[in-house]
């Protein structure tokens, strides 16, 4: 209420403006909202929009769309290339994000001690992530090569006969999987030694205190508290093998055969090489489904590891 001999704006409006409703007014950050806006539309949900509209259409390169509904979606439980296409996508994957959880926090854990040439060393393991990735591919190729490759030279030198690598369907995911642990190993180097630099000291000290072992303090210290980065880089490398593509296509292009066959190299060919756009539509919604499905188990995963250790 106003006080006594003041009068408030509110006391000069009439019973008819009182009661009508405040006119809306533009806020005065639109004009920064705008432009991204426009991106967003522009570069996410038109393309995202116009897949899906492609993938209820037979549209093959030169010929008009013709409507047909889910029928490109009904093709894929029956297409056995594209089911193997899945099968390979989910082992690359699984392959692809435990080999370098496992190998980046031992380095982590490595270069998180103290020891001379330290920062030399942290600097030299991390070069592998700066390389291009069809550099990093044709490096590779000629050290998978049957004959002249410098990997069967080194098996050599310890009596194991010569492998195929890549030329052969039973060893062409774990040889490439070798190449992308190899590059990616450092991401998560550097992600869990930012959480070992983070930890406090106190717990170790009253572990060293009550006489607990190296391998129980990192069971029980070091790996419950740095579960969050853990838990980050693996969500990282998730999306990143799952959708890999460059590294795959310039080594084997999804041979021998389709053996190294994932979604996205499968989804090229029909793209790109059999010039089918409404079945490559559906496969690529399929492939964004699948990528959100499996970022979800991760996070069930997560919120179920922290219940336990709650």
């Amino acid at each position: 209420m106003a006080r006594a001999g003041l009068a408030s704006p509110a006391d000069d409006l009439s019973p008819a403006e009182e009661a009508a409703p405040a006119r809306w007014r533009p806020p005065g950050y639109w004009p920064f909202v705008v432009p991204a806006l426009v991106v967003v539309v522009g570069v996410i949900v038109f393309p995202w929009a116009f897949t899906l509209w492609m993938s209820l259409h037979e549209w093959k390169v030169g010929a008009a769309p013709a409507f047909v509904g889910l029928s490109n979606y009904a093709r894929l439980p029956t297409d056995p290339r594209f089911l193997d296409a899945v099968w390979q996508t989910l082992v690359y994957t699984a392959l692809s994000v435990v080999l370098p959880l496992v190998l980046g926090t031992l380095a982590a854990c490595v270069f998180h001690a103290k020891f001379p040439l330290r920062g030399f060393l942290r600097g030299v393991f991390i070069l592998p992530m700066m390389a291009t990735p069809v550099a990093i591919a044709l490096v590779w190729t000629m050290m998978f090569h049957p004959q002249l490759g410098v990997l069967n030279y080194l098996l050599s030198l310890v009596g194991i006969p010569p492998q195929l690598w890549v030329f052969h369907p039973a060893t062409v995911i774990p040889s490439l999987v070798l190449v992308e642990t190899w590059q990616w190993t450092p991401l998560v180097m550097l992600i869990v030694l930012g959480g070992l630099a983070a930890l406090p000291t106190e717990p170790y000290e009253s572990a060293q205190i009550d006489g607990a072992s190296i391998w129980q303090m990192f069971r029980h210290i070091t790996l419950p508290l740095v579960a969050p980065f853990l838990f980050v880089a693996a969500m990282i490398r998730m999306i990143d093998a799952v959708k890999s593509f460059d590294i795959i296509f310039a080594i084997t292009q999804g041979g021998p055969g389709t053996a190294s066959e994932t979604i996205n190299i499968y989804l090229y060919s029909v793209a790109f090489a059999y010039y089918d756009v409404g079945y490559g539509s559906a496969i690529a919604v399929v492939f964004f489904l699948l990528i959100i499905a499996l970022a979800a188990a991760l996070l069930v995963v997560r919120k179920r590891t922290q219940g336990a250790v709650a």
